[in-house]
């Protein structure tokens, strides 16, 4: 089991963000030695071939690469949607701060499965998408506009609206960084008709008096600096009357429901509250 001060610091790599020089380290004086590091990376890192659960050709969906006008221009996305549905309720899926990648296409396919028209677009798309490497996108996010990028989501809002397949109802899932997007497109979009959020920055609590979505908020126990703001979101949201249920999990890290990070993923949290997930869009979006 990796020591929890190796877990704390691969967070604060992925989110202050650290230089990867820096991250390394910081951690050879943990682990005491550089020899050590490549096993511990092997734990904490993603591992993309692990993100499989749905393969791609699965014969229940219909997957493929779309596109569609978002406010910065065209704005490339992954699509799937279950084959023998005439017409379905539509889910947004933001991604992390690496971007586009394998896991959350495969996140988007598991809603497929569950019943959902789901897209993720690359929020990358003004900078030219999501590159290869990890640390790139991450250094890559770190240079969007807000605004900006809230817009390029409520086009995507619209697109999925005007699916054919879709029955117009629209909700949000995201993680991480896209866990916070969701909050702020909550904030933004009054169409918005549910939205789920797994351990994502909170907004400022001035702004959440526009929120018509109900919310469904997910955090990690061990996540100290997202985990510690949520009472004043909590509170905030209480004044303001927005529907919202929040679960923390206990004993678990950020990132929990990331099945491609084999220390910080926790089978059991991830399950819970992917069903709690399924089970709220489906009463949300029907």
């Amino acid at each position: 089991m990796v020591d929890q001060k190796i877990i704390d610091l691969y967070d604060e790599y992925t989110h202050r963000p650290l230089p990867r020089r820096v991250f390394l380290e910081r951690l050879a004086v943990l682990v005491g030695s550089a020899t050590a590091i490549p096993a511990i990376l092997a734990q904490i890192e993603p591992n993309y071939a692990l993100a499989a659960q749905v393969p791609g050709d699965d014969s229940r969906i219909a997957a493929d690469r779309i596109s569609y006008q978002g406010a910065t221009g065209d704005v490339a996305g992954y699509l799937a949607r279950p084959k023998l549905v005439e017409k379905a309720p539509a889910v947004i899926v933001i991604h992390e701060n690496r971007g586009l990648n394998p896991y959350v296409e495969d996140v988007t396919r598991r809603l497929a499965v569950a019943g959902f028209i789901a897209m993720v677009p690359d929020l990358l798309s003004p900078l030219g998408g999501t590159p290869q490497d990890a640390d790139q996108a991450r250094d890559m996010i770190a240079k969007l506009d807000p605004d900006k990028t809230v817009n390029n989501l409520i086009g995507g809002m619209s697109f999925l609206m005007a699916h054919r397949y879709s029955n117009a109802k629209v909700g949000a899932i995201g993680f991480c960084w896209g866990g916070g997007f969701v909050n702020r497109l909550a904030i933004k979009a009054p169409d918005l008709k549910a939205a789920v959020a797994f351990y994502g920055p909170t907004p400022d609590p001035a702004l959440v008096g526009t929120i018509k979505a109900p919310l469904l908020l997910h955090y990690a126990g061990l996540d100290q600096n997202i985990t510690a703001k949520v009472p004043a979101y909590d509170e905030a949201l209480k004044k303001a009357g927005v529907e919202h249920t929040i679960y923390i999990y206990e004993g678990v890290n950020h990132a929990f429901h990331n099945d491609t990070s084999a220390e910080r993923y926790n089978k059991d949290a991830a399950e819970l509250a992917w069903g709690r997930s399924i089970e709220f869009l489906k009463s949300k979006l029907s």
